[in-house]
Formats: C-alpha cells, sequence, structure tokens
C-alpha cells in the first residue's frame, strides 16, 4: 500500500537556523495521523513543504504517490488544507466565496457547502470581512471538506472555535476516516488529537521526540488519584504522602477528629508505593484516572531530553 503522506530525512533551514531535523514521517491511508507539539515546533513548517507551499533543504517528501512539486495543481485538487493563519477578506459574501473556490477545488456534490454550514452554523449570506475570526475559521473548515477530498491537512484548525462547534469539527474528521479519506491534523490542542487520531507524532524543535500509537503515547506513567480513607489522623496521612517518591498535587481534606478523609494527588512512575500505603488504612473508596496524553507529551518537552522548541 503506499503511503498518503511519506517523508525522508526532511530538513529546513532558514539561513543559520535550522526549523526541521531529518524528519521521517509514514502515514497510512484512510487514517488520522496527529501531529502535535508545542507552538513553534515545526509542525506548520513541515504542513507547508508539503504543500508546496515552501521547499525543503533537503530530503524528500512523496504525497498521494507523487512529491508536491511534481504533482502540482492536479495533486492540490486531492487535497483540502486549513492553514494554521486563515485569512480571509473582501467584498464576498461566504456563499460566493465557496462557490468561487469550489471551481478550483474541483466538483462539490450539489447541497454539500449548505449541509456544512448549517452543521458548523455560519451565516453564509455576510460578506466575509464582516465575519468574526470563528465564523471564518468555519469558512474554511468547509472549504476544505466539501470537496471530499483523498487528504485533509488541517493546522491548527479549531482555532477561534467555540467547544460545541469543536465537537461537530472532531465528529466531521471521523466521518472523513470512515469514508476512507485521511487526515493529517496538526495541533497543540492535544484532546483533539487524543479523540480522533489514530498514530500521533510528538514534534519538538524540529524533532520527532515520540511516535505510535494514540494509547500507547498515552503509557507514559503520569496518573491522578483520588481516595477516602477512614479512621486516620489528617495530620499523619499527609505526612506519609509527603515522603513518598513520585507524588505530587497533594491535597488532603477532612476533619481531624475522625470520619473519612478525602485525599488526592499524581502519581508519577510506579504506583505500587500509593497502593501499599494506602493499604495501610481503611479505603472507603479509590479513582485512578489513566494517564493522560497532554501530561505525557509535556512531560517529554520539560525532560531536558530534547532541543528547547524553536519559533518557526
Amino acid at each position: 500500500m503506499i503511503p498518503a503522506i511519506e517523508t525522508f530525512e526532511l530538513t529546513k533551514r532558514y539561513g543559520a537556523h535550522q526549523a526541521l531535523h531529518g524528519l521521517d514521517l509514514d502515514v497510512t491511508p484512510g487514517a488520522v495521523f496527529g501531529l502535535i507539539g508545542p507552538n513553534g515546533a515545526g509542525k506548520t513548517t513541515t504542513l507547508r513543504i508539503l504543500l508546496d507551499i515552501i521547499r525543503p533543504t533537503s530530503g524528500t517528501a512523496r504525497i498521494l504517490g507523487t512529491t508536491p512539486g511534481e504533482g502540482g495543481p492536479a495533486l492540490r485538487r486531492r487535497i483540502g488544507y486549513v492553514p494554521g493563519e486563515l485569512r480571509l477578506e473582501g467584498r464576498l459574501r461566504g456563499r460566493q466565496l465557496l462557490r468561487h473556490l469550489a471551481e478550483i477545488s474541483g466538483p462539490v456534490p450539489p447541497g454539500t457547502i449548505d449541509r456544512l454550514a448549517d452543521r458548523l452554523g455560519v451565516n453564509l449570506d455576510r460578506p466575509v470581512r464582516a465575519l468574526s475570526k470563528g465564523n471564518k475559521q468555519k469558512l474554511g473548515l468547509i472549504q476544505a471538506f466539501m470537496h471530499h477530498p483523498e487528504l485533509l491537512v488541517l493546522d491548527e484548525p479549531t482555532s477561534g472555535l467555540d467547544p460545541l462547534v469543536q465537537r461537530t469539527f472532531l465528529e466531521m474528521v471521523r466521518e472523513a476516516r470512515d469514508a476512507g479519506q485521511t487526515v493529517l491534523l496538526s495541533s497543540h490542542v492535544l484532546s483533539e488529537i487524543q479523540q480522533t487520531a489514530d498514530e500521533v507524532a510528538v514534534l519538538s524543535g524540529g524533532r520527532i521526540v515520540a511516535q505510535g500509537r494514540v494509547d500507547s503515547l498515552r503509557l507514559s506513567s503520569v496518573r491522578h488519584v483520588r481516595a477516602g480513607v477512614d479512621g486516620t489522623s489528617l495530620a499523619l496521612l499527609r505526612g506519609d504522602l509527603e515522603k513518598l517518591p513520585g507524588l505530587s498535587d497533594i491535597a488532603v481534606t477532612g476533619d481531624e477528629g475522625g470520619g473519612i478523609a478525602r485525599l488526592g494527588a499524581k502519581v508519577e512512575g510506579d504506583i505500587d508505593p500509593f497502593v501499599k500505603l494506602l493499604a495501610r488504612h481503611r479505603v472507603v473508596d479509590l479513582t485512578v484516572e489513566e494517564p493522560d496524553l497532554e501530561e505525557s507529551v509535556l512531560q517529554l518537552y520539560g525532560s531536558g531530553s530534547v532541543e528547547e522548541a524553536t519559533h518557526v
């Protein structure tokens, strides 16, 4: 099977500054691939190379079986793109703009534009320049999805959208995958990746510092725990918890005179010492949340093992 996106040792330099360091990506057709990292990690630079907006300093990229430069307009019609900094201005009304873009992108099934507009909640009869940032972003999403492209390249696509519309967008991404479309989703809003992506590459300082299925990246050992224990001194419980390695954000509440004490904490690493400490008391309830992708990734950035993120 030919990858939908494939890069090999992709690099990009801006003068003395190197924005990408030998990027290798392999995106399976029909998958949602998340590209995540802090602002300035190199995500937008990567997407612009894939779309032939800028050229790499070295290395190669292939999109839907061809290089971006060789594919030209025919390749771009097979792609839906939402740029990270969407700028839409002018006197045209939303509907007129989308019809114009449809002439460029290729056939759009009848009724698709109105159906997407209703779903996202945007008025297409208003001039584009009069729309809010969020409503301009909705137009950007409509133009990317409306011609049912083989590949969707989405750079920070929910910027300016309210939470309800963000949920609608995530549904649209899942539906695109179910229809066999490939989605490359770049975001620093990690919950978006967590809810939609099949595979993730974590970018920091222009390098991939982690890659794999979302479930595998969630194995990083940061857990949130909450418990209720009965018949113990709050001071003693708090003292025991503070001595435990790997425990942070410790909170203990209750009545010093007795009754149930409530505790919460963040556990990093092996959870066994925490469980054994609780076993000394009468535990009335216990909740252990699975590791969170966002905290796992932030741990990577703060580990000191990767180069500080750039501003490209």
